[in-house]
């Protein structure tokens, strides 16, 4: 027996948005220049008849979910068939529930399936789990903000036992060496109310980045914008620092670091954090550059809040013992970390931290949260050069989730005029001010988008679907 607020899917629209960047963003050994946006739309009814709909949004990184020596086009338009082949899988789902309980259903039952058909349609261009779950993420989100705004109130105060079936125990198993239980448990006992009203701000820096006058070569856009590292720390207040890394080139990165250090430490960055794009085999390629880091330039060894997913995606095929890692520094899966299974299997080889991504699933975000807070491990949640709406739940994750340090946000970096339309209306979270985005526009029901002000004119959906289910 339910509930009376549990919702049912009635129906979905799809739309994708394409974004042109300012300045290319390396990903790996490939390098973004244009991405597409998926949004979507998702309406639902409760029990006695009433009804709401909700958005949610991600952009189609093709690069970082598939990695591939396939085209970027093949896979891009992969990704964008397959969130058309979900707008339909949504508006037939027939379960009703809360939307972690709903989400959670989807991702364990149908989504595999859904995209083992798609594969067997595709032999030469089969689609990552990754891929898959951030196609999936565009619904899953839309479908928590629905929740939200049928019930007229935020979707952060509906996380607990008042608004759902089931506690944690039966989405959730602990670590067998940990006296850990999810029994009567819910998200809300391990979110942060009240959720803080601005967060430090990261900045990627990436391999692609000038840092100097010298490195100039009149290609740069001249849209008002910075161009160099300095500039950007001091137009916005940066304290903390993201420096992407090759992975595969270990002179390179460590001059990389001594040369963003140099600029950090001259303008009072705090906080660095070392990104090695998932290239890296061998524990030691890791150790050997934060060693060297601890004995000629310990300052900034210092200031490496933690390292971030050195190693290759899939843990179970690439099962690295990483504690020597961790013991030098906090080491983050991000993505590896598909879900609270996955963070179980790192927790065991060594990581410390988990990076969250609302891309990932709004649902699977949360439940991954709960599983590493629950076994001590700390929390960051990553950027995916969020534009637009994607931005919101974005930050909304960070702010109640209780992060190491703030939140990486950089879409103002790499397409800053994509969210004019979102930034008039919620102007603290596209810009960086004292090294920080304010949260205090959110306030409405769902994710507080307030698109009723939002002024932007979408293109005919790519996709509409109706449940034939529907009360």
């Amino acid at each position: 027996m339910g509930k009376a607020s549990d919702v049912r899917i009635t129906g979905t629209r799809l739309y994708f948005l394409p974004v042109q960047t300012r300045v290319p963003l390396k990903f790996g050994t490939e390098t973004l220049t244009y991405v597409t946006c998926a949004r979507a739309a998702v309406q639902v009814q409760t029990a006695d008849g009433r009804t709401a709909e909700g958005w949610g949004e991600t952009p189609l990184s093709v690069q970082w979910v598939w990695p591939s020596a396939l085209s970027y086009e093949e896979r891009h338009e992969a990704l964008k068939a397959f969130c058309v082949t979900l707008t339909d899988a949504f508006a037939q789902f027939d379960k009703a529930g809360h939307p972690i309980e709903v989400g959670h259903a989807f991702v364990e039952t149908r989504l595999p399936r859904l995209l083992q058909a798609f594969n067997d349609n595709r032999p030469e261009q089969e689609m990552p789990w990754l891929a898959a779950l951030v196609c999936c993420s565009v619904f899953d989100i839309a479908l928590h903000d629905a929740y939200g705004m049928v019930h007229e109130k935020p979707v952060y105060e509906t996380y607990n036992a008042q608004w759902m079936n089931n506690d944690l125990s039966v989405m959730l198993v602990p670590a067998q060496d940990a006296q850990v239980t999810f029994e009567g448990r819910y998200p809300s006992d391990f979110l942060c109310f009240p959720r803080p009203e601005s967060l430090p701000a990261w900045h990627l820096v990436g391999g692609m980045d000038k840092l100097h006058e010298d490195e100039l070569d009149g290609s740069e856009p001249e849209d008002g914008y910075p161009v160099l590292l300095r500039e950007w720390i001091r137009r916005d207040g940066l304290t903390c620092l993201k420096v992407k890394l090759r992975g595969n080139d270990a002179p390179w990165d460590y001059q990389r670091l001594l040369q963003v250090g140099a600029i950090a430490m001259e303008e009072g960055v705090q906080w660095i954090t070392t990104d090695f794009n998932c290239t890296v085999t061998n524990p030691a390629y890791v150790n050997d550059i934060l060693d060297r880091l601890l004995v000629e330039a310990p300052r900034l060894y210092g200031m490496i809040l933690y390292v971030e997913q050195p190693f290759p995606y899939d843990l179970e095929k690439h099962a690295i013992d990483v504690h020597s890692v961790s013991a030098r520094k906090p080491l983050f899966m991000d993505e590896s970390a598909h879900d609270w299974r996955v963070v179980m299997r790192g927790r065991a080889l060594g990581w410390t931290g988990v990076a969250l991504k609302t891309c990932k699933t709004q649902t699977g975000a949360l439940l991954s949260l709960c599983w590493a807070k629950a076994h001590g491990m700390t929390l960051m949640v990553q950027d995916l050069t969020n534009p637009m709406l994607a931005q919101i739940p974005h930050v909304l994750l960070a702010a109640h989730g209780g992060t190491i340090m703030g939140v990486e946000t950089n879409a103002m970096q790499f397409y800053p005029e994509a969210s004019a339309a979102e930034a008039l209306v919620h102007p603290g979270l596209y810009q960086r001010r004292d090294g920080c985005v304010a949260l205090s526009t959110l306030t409405g029901n769902g994710f507080g988008y307030a698109l009723e002000r939002i002024k932007r004119d979408l293109p005919a959906p790519a996709r509409c679907a109706e449940s034939d289910k529907a009360q």
